[in-house]
């Protein structure tokens, strides 16, 4: 009887183990099965080069979403990201989306930039002011062929 006893406990343990370890997988992996509710956004840019669906949504460094999707839109040959955010939080209509880099060369993430209006976004809204990807590449090459520090010089004094 006591085998029996002791091989149930263990089992349970097991169990209980395993049920923590997907718990803490899906709360640190997004929470999309068990975090709260959120509501959907949209944000036009003339870049997103580095963006991923997947990509982290902040407002002031703190995680608040994730980029759900990425679309050309075909009569303006612009991209629109899609994402979502947390319910409670209530964005102005005059907010900047901007494209930020998390290091040097590090993933790309959507920062959300509120302002100072007193009407807020509703669900399905788009952000028009927005910030696109600085493309590190084409800025390396400018920089390696001399071509920024023309473009400097032939720009008028402010």
């Amino acid at each position: 009887m006591k085998q029996a006893k002791l091989e149930f406990l263990v089992g349970a343990f097991v169990l209980l183990g395993l049920a923590a370890v997907t718990y803490l997988t899906v709360k640190l992996g997004g929470g999309s099965l068990l975090g709260g509710d959120t509501y959907a956004l949209e944000a036009r840019f003339t870049s997103v080069s580095g963006l991923n669906a997947g990509s982290s949504v902040l407002v002031a460094g703190v995680p608040v979403g994730k980029v759900e999707s990425i679309r050309v839109e075909p009569t303006e040959y612009t991209a629109i990201v899609t994402f979502r955010v947390m319910s409670g939080l209530h964005l102005p209509t005059d907010s900047i989306a901007s494209i930020k880099t998390t290091g040097l060369i590090g993933d790309k993430y959507v920062a959300l930039s509120p302002v100072a209006d007193e009407s807020y976004l509703e669900p399905g809204a788009r952000i028009t002011m927005t910030e696109s990807s600085v493309d590190l590449e084409s800025l390396i090459g400018k920089m390696a062929f001399g071509s920024v520090s023309e473009e400097t010089e032939k720009a008028p004094p402010p």
